[in-house]
């Protein structure tokens, strides 16, 4: 019982922080309010802000609420309704009860790609978690596409580097319309004689021997002397590369292991 009792006052706290949480954020087109004027019933509303910013209250029409917070909000709509001489000395009740123009778009490489409302601040780690994850082809890195002041910027951020050094700096709070694109992980690609030719996540610090783990080892013909990588250069031309086995692997590269002779 005492389980059920926590967890329903937990459940509450959190509805309560995110309504509160929410009322702070700037109103946009979208956005779902519930508006009541205490004293006047018939003046109690669910609406949505249109895309032009406005809300169509009674008696008192089109009221723009784009970019304010619901506290001015209400001190907007009350002094329309004073001004009118329709309620004196109103007392105006603004719930923000759905976030609509603040959502972060999450795509790339997670379990859950889509459009999360931002309730509060959020940050990069936070919308992951909401996104369900990285997924299992998902990379380390991921970009971060911000508008600030009328300029676009994208940054590249090593998520796991990141946590390990605890750089908590770069999980940067999010606001609307920002976007996290997960990259895809990067490959390598091995054929010839191994166990399992085909493209394989590559690793960090990934060498040759590595790669060869990765392919289930050598096939009964194979050799581990005269392995080459090809590998494409900035020109876009195919480099052949004698490979030992401490070679670090680069994205993209193809191990290509060799038929032994003897």
């Amino acid at each position: 019982m005492k389980q059920l009792v926590h967890g329903l006052m937990a459940f509450l706290m959190t509805m309560t922080m995110g309504a509160a949480m929410a009322a702070d954020l700037p109103l946009g087109p979208g956005d779902v309010l519930k508006v009541s004027v205490y004293g006047s019933p018939d003046l109690t509303l669910e609406t949505r802000v249109s895309e032009g910013g406005n809300i169509s209250f009674p008696l008192i029409g089109q009221v723009p609420v784009a970019g304010l917070s619901a506290a001015a909000a209400e001190k907007k709509i009350a002094s329309l309704l004073e001004a009118g001489n329709y309620v004196k000395k109103p007392q105006v009740n603004v719930i923000v009860t759905a976030v609509q123009s603040q959502q972060v778009s999450v795509l790339g490489q997670v379990n859950r790609p889509g459009r999360y409302p931002i309730e509060g601040k959020r940050s990069l780690m936070d919308l992951l978690a909401m996104a369900g994850g990285i997924n299992g082809e998902g990379g380390d890195r991921l970009s971060l596409i911000r508008t600030r002041d009328g300029k676009t910027t994208r940054e590249e951020i090593d998520v796991i580097e990141m946590i390990r050094a605890g750089q908590l700096a770069k999980d940067y709070a999010l606001s609307g319309n920002d976007v996290v694109y997960v990259e895809r992980a990067p490959k390598f690609y091995i054929y010839g004689e191994v166990q399992r030719p085909g493209a394989f996540r590559l690793e960090r610090s990934m060498t040759v021997v590595q790669a060869l783990s990765a392919g289930g080892g050598l096939s009964m013909r194979g050799t581990e002397r005269g392995l080459v990588i090809k590998r494409r250069d900035a020109d876009g031309k195919i480099r052949l590369i004698d490979a030992k086995q401490d070679d670090l692997l680069q994205v993209d590269d193809v191990v290509f292991v060799k038929e032994s002779w003897f």
